[in-house]
């Protein structure tokens, strides 16, 4: 596993990391990151994999990365070409308290954070002021000044709101459910975000809501796109992530933490969900 010296080695809680417009030959990294990661490629070709779907490369690509979500960059060297990138990697808590006078926005913010995305990688992007916005978010990052802070969440915020201009073409979602969904799909993925670390009984589930089992699960495939079970799949894999990355658990203990789950199906279902082993990706988070 190569990784690329240039990368940001971590995220204080709160703080945000910027590296703008640096250049090497070639770049090979698999990681995850505790924060949220907006890679802006001014020049490259190769590939961008993420969540086991890949994406292919090119000038002006603007790149963003979830929290925890597992992804590879891989330029691979050629004649008179260069890789050249800024990277912003920040705690999603730094922008949330200068967001609060702007719902809207914030609404954008928090889909992007925490919902399903159709495709992270948006082209063409040099037509549009977020290159000048970057440059600004360089000189206020490195001032020294007593409102560089104030500053940088501006600017934050006005990238944001260019960001949501530019997106609003691809769907976003408050996670894989709600938005697509009626009051009762809504119920469905409150009960079984609150309940995921129990052994699931849809018998349970349909006495809880009042409503039958066929129809719970009718219902979930049609909005969701996704059976019960996927999503509690899903939503385990998610907070094992965050266990992974953030304590020193046992693969055994996260096992049982996310679900009651024994090491050996809990690893095959990690596994197939984010393509590497528990411990994987563990050692892959910055």
């Amino acid at each position: 596993m190569n990784r690329n010296d240039h990368t940001p080695k971590g995220l204080e809680p709160g703080l945000l990391m910027y590296k703008y417009k640096y250049e090497d030959e070639e770049s090979h990294w698999f990681h995850a990151h505790r924060g949220i990661e907006i890679l802006y490629i001014y020049n490259g070709h190769g590939e961008i994999m993420v969540e086991n779907q890949t994406y292919p490369i090119q000038d002006h690509t603007l790149v963003w990365f979830q929290p925890y979500q597992l992804h590879q960059v891989m330029v691979p060297p050629a004649p008179n070409r260069s890789y050249i990138r800024t990277n912003l990697t920040f705690d999603p808590s730094f922008l949330e308290h200068y967001l609060t006078a702007f719902p809207f926005l914030e609404k954008f913010f928090r889909n992007m954070w925490k919902g399903t995305l159709q495709r992270p990688v948006f082209y063409a992007m040099n037509n549009t002021p977020i290159l000048d916005l970057l440059e600004e978010l360089h000189h206020s990052v490195n001032d020294s000044a007593a409102n560089k802070e104030e500053d940088t969440g501006f600017l934050m915020l006005q990238l944001m709101r260019l960001l949501q201009k530019q997106v609003s073409d691809v769907q976003t979602e408050d996670n894989p459910i709600q938005s697509r969904g009626g009051s009762h799909v809504e119920r469905i993925t409150d009960w079984l975000d609150e309940h995921y670390k129990q052994p699931f009984s849809l018998e349970t589930l349909a006495a809880s809501l009042h409503l039958s089992p066929y129809h719970i699960s009718h219902l979930f495939k049609q909005y969701a796109g996704i059976t019960l079970s996927e999503y509690l799949i899903q939503r385990r894999v998610r907070e094992a992530c965050i266990l992974l990355a953030n304590t020193g658990n046992s693969i055994q203990e996260i096992a049982v933490e996310v679900g009651d789950l024994s090491p050996s199906y809990f690893s095959q279902m990690f596994k197939k969900i984010k393509g590497i082993s528990p411990d994987q990706y563990r050692k892959s988070i910055r």
